[in-house]
């Protein structure tokens, strides 16, 4: 195991002056676009274990939404031309004679999820949904079919991961307002508040600020005052979930392109931008942690999608965060940690060209590293089964 343990050198970003973090909610088009590949690698892999015992041969981490034509109103509106989704990428179409319906489970898992995830859409009326997925390249085909030869799954690409632990109080901060503000039970409560949520966190030495876009529901909004006050509602439902994860100052600013005097504010008829507002595309938000933190390391892979099994773009980003988690949790000397896994094409998944771990602690490394060493070495071990707690939704990468 290629390991190397090293220190981190620079400041703490919790304690740097400036800080910025971002979530794009579960309602943004580019998060859609994330969860819909997703959803339908998850789908196909479970397909192909059916019919065959093994996952085959797939990555559909492209897509595209093209945004709709809505009119919103207080009261109520209407979409006028439907949001289009353009699922993209390769995958087994056909494998001993049996084929698979790569274009009717990429529909129907988006209407499912799409159902599920966005209260107010109507997947019949308010979405059009495209599957332009062809079958894979032969090369790299042999490559994901020589793996039931050697026993390990073998990376399908040379590519990085990266992540760290523990969150900061303006990663959580962050995270938790659009997690609530877009859970279940806050929708029940509170219809109006659609799932296009966007936070946009800056911490100035001892205050933060959260910036909020949030897409309210127009059939549940009378007029401009009944806006103005649902609109202090989620600010103080945000202020309050924020507290909870830092003692410093908070301001927390809704909407704020909203001409109040004008009654030109942010309703929508389905809840999300994407009627009308908005495109999005794959890999374009939130990274495997589900934030957006230039402040931090980051990879531009598009996660979302990628087969499960091979891919180390999606498995390698996974890992080096559930590592970095375990080694804080595990080792109370050690206060942030980082990690950096990088793959070779065609070698096991669980053989890296290189693995950096770097640390912040007043322990020397060297003392640390045997514990170290081995929470990195159980990971290895379990990478090859990663897999299932991906397809199964327990572990997510957006």
């Amino acid at each position: 195991m290629n390991l190397k343990i090293t220190n981190l050198e620079f400041p703490e970003v919790n304690k740097m002056e400036v800080e910025i973090v971002e979530r794009k909610g579960i309602g943004h088009p580019d998060t859609i676009c994330d969860a819909l590949a997703e959803k339908l690698s998850s789908e196909l892999s479970k397909f192909y274990l059916e019919k065959f015992g093994f996952i085959l041969h797939h990555n559909v981490d492209k897509g595209l939404l093209l945004g709709g034509y809505a009119l919103p109103k207080f009261g109520g509106g209407e979409v006028k031309e439907p949001i289009e989704i353009f699922l993209v990428g390769r995958a087994t179409r056909e494998y001993k004679g049996i084929r698979v319906p790569v274009e009717e489970i990429a529909i129907e898992s988006a209407r499912e999820w799409l159902k599920e995830n966005i209260h107010e859409i109507d997947v019949n009326k308010h979405v059009k949904i495209h599957c332009l997925v062809r079958p894979g390249s032969v090369d790299l085909v042999d490559i994901y079919l020589r793996q039931l030869k050697v026993g390990v799954p073998l990376a399908n690409d040379t590519s990085f991961g990266v992540g760290y632990a523990p969150f900061d109080d303006l990663e959580n901060a962050v995270y938790h307002v659009e997690r609530l503000l877009n859970s279940k039970e806050i929708k029940k409560k509170y219809p109006e508040i659609g799932e296009d949520i966007k936070v946009m966190g800056v911490r100035n030495g001892e205050k933060i600020v959260l910036t909020i876009a949030c897409a309210f529901v127009d059939k549940y909004i009378k007029d401009i005052n009944d806006y103005v006050e649902k609109k202090k509602n989620v600010e103080k439902l945000a202020l309050e979930e924020a507290k909870k994860w830092t003692n410093r100052e908070v301001e927390i600013h809704v909407n704020t392109g909203d001409d109040i005097e004008n009654e030109n504010v942010y309703i929508t008829v389905t809840g999300t931008s994407a009627e009308a507002g908005d495109d999005g595309e794959v890999g374009r938000g939130n990274r495997v942690n589900g934030l957006i933190t230039p402040y931090r390391p980051m990879s531009l892979e598009a996660a979302a999608g990628k087969n499960p099994v091979t891919h180390v773009g999606k498995i390698y980003n996974v890992t080096a965060n559930l590592i970095c988690k375990d080694i804080v949790k595990e080792i109370p000397e050690v206060r942030e940690a980082y990690c950096y896994i990088v793959s070779q094409i065609g070698k096991p998944i669980n053989e890296p060209l290189t693995i950096d771990v770097a640390i912040r602690s007043d322990e020397d490394k060297n003392k640390l590293a045997p514990k170290i060493t081995e929470i990195v070495k159980s990971h290895m071990d379990e990478m090859p089964n990663i897999w299932k707690k991906l397809i199964s939704g327990e572990i997510l990468v957006y």
